[in-house]
């Protein structure tokens, strides 16, 4: 009986004891997560530094530094930068006649914004600002100079002008001032086209809730959209084609009212439109959205440091982040998500590609007929075909993700090119026979990037010295007006 007496007494000291080590560990993490939030310096409005930003709230700048990473590859994209045109020199043919077909990588991370705009052969060797041939509208996705151009210049004075004639403003990368407010550091809506965008379909972007922002924050950018000029005189206004709704065929339909076309084909004359990255789009369609979950909740999802809840600032491919992402919500093996993951790519990506080789193949089959002596009448129905069939296929390789964003809406979408292409193919085969050619068009040898930049009759050579010359002499002066500015605001970037 003692014993047992004996026995419930140390075990009874023993839970007090450990009780006790709980009670002193908890309140130990409060007075840490106790923080009060005390600024080293005042961020101005239109604070375009992020190294500002960052000596008020170092956890989440650090995190951003991350974001100039370029060690992680998946097994199709990563943060590395990718040749795209070498990987697959189809695109060169899909886009001749456009700056693409010039040069086209993958990106990477937020990091590099403005360097790999600068350094991109799409935008051309401008001898002065009034040179081009991209217009100022190109830098408004790439930094958070773009809003403090805006409230200087003016909206609709910003989209005026060629590219060149900002390089010396536009210097830091995509950052705080994107997302912030720098009072409240609530999310915000920096760039007016989405704003806009949301006005022409009846809604207010002043109710989303801080849930939907940590989305829509990204759809500033992450997103399809166009120049168009008919608003402003002189302006290529940045607008978002949304009016009637997301899909590949609700946006074709907006810009196919308006006669409105990116370029005409070099190849087959065909009025082309060029997808940007429907992300959000793309994202809207798939099951995630339906969920509630946000871009923020995968790409940039919260961490915990010293007792601290932040957002994590690394915005990156979720696949190098798989337990702080997916593992969240899904309680699978690393390996076994990213299978899923990788399965999905891989069937869709197999038929994108067959669409491509179609795509090709009708640029070319085109060409001949116009050699042959087609009319226009002729060829109105194949070119438009060409045109709604590369648009979905654009719509699907262009938002990066998207096939494991919303595979279903991709998968659909791009089994409708198919279609189309060959349908347009069918009509070009009856057209040939009626010019009096009834022989197969040979594919052309483009198996790599040279050999199709050569094949649509691109002088590379020139285009690059162009560009190192570019490097040479007008990067500097542009560093150096960045260097003054610096200068006068008393503050430097690092």
């Amino acid at each position: 009986m003692k014993l047992r007496n004996w026995l419930l007494f140390i075990a009874t000291v023993i839970v007090v004891f450990l009780l006790g080590l709980l009670a002193s560990s908890i309140i130990e993490r409060r007075s840490e997560t106790a923080y009060v939030y005390k600024p080293q310096v005042k961020i101005n409005d239109w604070e375009p530094r992020n190294e500002v930003w960052g000596k008020n709230f170092p956890r989440e700048f650090q995190s951003y530094r991350q974001t100039a990473q370029r060690d992680f590859k998946s097994k199709y994209n990563g943060n590395v930068m990718i040749d795209m045109l070498e990987v697959d020199p189809r695109l060169v043919v899909l886009w001749a006649g456009y700056g693409f077909s010039k040069d086209y990588n993958q990106g990477r991370g937020h990091a590099y914004a403005v360097e790999d705009v600068r350094n991109s052969l799409r935008t051309g060797s401008p001898k002065n600002e009034n040179d081009g041939p991209m217009p100022s509208t190109c830098w408004t996705c790439k930094s958070p100079d773009v809003p403090r151009m805006m409230n200087q210049a003016g909206i609709a004075e910003f989209y005026k002008g060629k590219w060149a004639r900002l390089g010396g403003e536009i210097v830091n990368p995509i950052g705080c001032a994107d997302c912030h407010d720098p009072e409240t550091m609530n999310l915000q809506i920096s760039r007016p086209a989405l704003i806009e965008a949301f006005e022409r379909q009846g809604k207010d972007i002043t109710k989303a809730s801080h849930q939907e922002m940590r989305s829509l924050v990204c759809a500033q950018c992450h997103v399809e959209y166009y120049f168009n000029k008919e608003i402003v005189e002189g302006a290529q206004y940045l607008t978002f084609p949304w009016d009637n709704g997301y899909t590949a065929e609700k946006m074709e339909a907006y810009y196919d009212n308006r006669g409105f076309s990116d370029w005409t084909h070099a190849l087959s004359k065909a009025p082309m439109l060029k997808a940007q990255h429907p992300g959000y789009e793309t994202y809207m369609t798939g099951v995630h959205a339906a969920r509630g979950v946000s871009c923020a909740d995968c790409h940039m999802p919260y961490k915990s440091e010293g007792g601290q809840k932040f957002t994590d600032h690394h915005i990156q491919s979720p696949l190098n982040n798989v337990a702080n992402s997916c593992q969240v919500c899904h309680r699978q093996e690393t390996a076994q998500l990213l299978k899923d993951v990788f399965e999905r790519q891989d069937r869709i990506i197999e038929n994108r590609d067959k669409l491509e080789e179609l795509l090709v193949r009708a640029h070319v089959e085109a060409k001949k007929a116009w050699d042959l002596g087609a009319t226009k009448e002729q060829m109105q129905g194949i070119l438009m075909d060409i045109r709604h069939a590369q648009w979905r296929w654009d719509y699907a390789a262009a938002a990066h993700g998207a096939s494991f964003h919303s595979p279903v809406e991709i998968g659909r979408t791009i089994s409708t090119g198919i279609t189309i292409a060959q349908e347009g193919r069918i009509k070009l085969a009856r057209l040939l026979a009626d010019l009096g050619f009834n022989e197969e068009v040979p594919y052309p040898d483009i198996s790599t990037k040279a050999k199709a930049q050569e094949f649509i009759g691109l002088p590379m050579d020139k285009l690059n010295e162009e560009k190192e010359e570019f490097k040479e002499t007008i990067l500097p002066k542009w560093d150096e007006e960045a260097r003054k500015r610096e200068d006068a605001w008393g503050v430097s970037y690092n």
